[in-house]
């Protein structure tokens, strides 16, 4: 059985609108790429047909995907987000203790997770260590590559 997965306003918001730009868009021209190979004669052994159904199979593939991830999506609700203490939705801000780098990190679920745009899952490595620490914990990360670190929450803010 499929588990839950947390998503934000926001994330619901890309994946809908990516889902629609799939099976509207998207359809419609490779709908529209098996057409004109199926004009070029014989599709037994018509390489242009061929590519078009395997791509109309990778893009049902993916809506089918989508739709899944959005039947089990449990939309976090920016008004019950609680500053209090680290949770899905929150801008957490951590000063690292032995370098004293500051960052800040927006919890996201695992759907939306992106650590290029300091977006990262309630399930990663530091993203676990932070969930439902308060401000001013000190919380030891063991990340997948490099040192154990240990990050001191400075501020808790709704994202």
């Amino acid at each position: 059985m499929a588990r839950e997965a947390l998503i934000t306003q926001e994330g619901l918001k890309k994946l809908e609108s990516e889902i629609d730009h799939l099976s509207t868009v998207k359809r419609r021209e490779v709908a529209e790429r098996i057409k004109e190979a199926r004009e070029f004669g014989d599709i037994a052994e018509n390489s242009e047909y061929d590519d078009a159904k395997n791509e109309q199979a990778l893009l049902e593939q993916r809506i089918a995907q989508l739709e899944e991830r959005l039947r089990r999506a449990n939309v976090v609700d920016k008004r019950q987000i609680d500053t209090e203490s680290v949770g899905v939705g929150v801008l957490v801000h951590v000063k690292d203790q032995k370098s004293g780098d500051s960052r800040k990190f927006h919890i996201v679920g695992s759907a939306e997770a992106d650590p290029t745009q300091e977006k990262l899952s309630n399930e990663s490595p530091i993203g676990k260590a932070l969930m439902g620490h308060k401000r001013n914990d000190v919380v030891s990360v063991d990340p997948p590559r490099g040192p154990k670190r240990k990050l001191k929450i400075t501020k808790i803010e709704s994202a």
